[in-house]
């Protein structure tokens, strides 16, 4: 009974459509943003049969509004306010549903709702994305970049200062194995001379 109940509850895990994403994005206005969406399905990827769409919901009032949509190949919208801003940036066989949204404005604020399904595996969780459009990058990401920056100076000064002190260690051993041929040579007498 635990080994049927077992394998029950193991195969209701595996089941179904799994969609992972960021969960909250932050972006400048006017760059682009990419809202990445993965997933996993209990069924074997087929390109042909997948289909991926992404809606976008408003923080104020305002309707629900398609933003992309694929079946074998990706299809923008071709109006409204998203017209001529969104480019796919997945790979279905590699289980990435991700969309690149460009030069982001204000209006852009909302939830991104990121649905796939791969027949028969059409059934499971959507993944959400809230995305929060801001005049200035936050603080933390200004230190986060400023450390990133920092950290690779230093890396690089490392380098230098190992690659300095070996060449000068390397410079010592020549200086003292020249030093130790010539002392022998000047210890040494002449046998012609008394």
């Amino acid at each position: 009974l635990w080994i049927m109940l077992f394998s029950q509850t193991s195969m209701l895990q595996v089941s179904g459509m799994r969609i992972y994403t960021s969960g909250e994005i932050e972006a400048v206005n006017g760059t682009d943003v990419r809202l990445k969406c993965t997933f996993q399905s209990s069924s074997p990827i087929n390109i042909n049969l997948v289909v991926i769409s992404w809606t976008f919901r408003p923080l104020g009032p305002g309707r629900e509004e398609s933003v992309f949509h694929f079946q074998q190949r990706p299809y923008p919208p071709i109006e409204g306010i998203f017209r001529k801003r969104i480019v796919w940036a997945g790979d279905v066989m590699g289980r990435d549903a991700s969309i690149i949204i460009r030069e982001v404005k204000f209006t852009y604020n909302g939830t991104y709702i990121c649905q796939v399904k791969n027949p028969p595996d059409v059934h499971g969780s959507v993944g959400q994305i809230k995305l929060r459009v801001v005049k200035t990058a936050s603080f933390s990401e200004l230190l986060l970049l400023a450390l990133a920056i920092g950290g690779g100076i230093a890396v690089v000064v490392i380098l230098l200062i190992i690659i300095v002190s070996c060449r000068r260690c390397k410079k010592r051993r020549q200086m003292q194995m020249e030093g130790n041929e010539e002392a022998p040579r000047k210890e040494r007498k002449d046998p012609t001379v008394w």
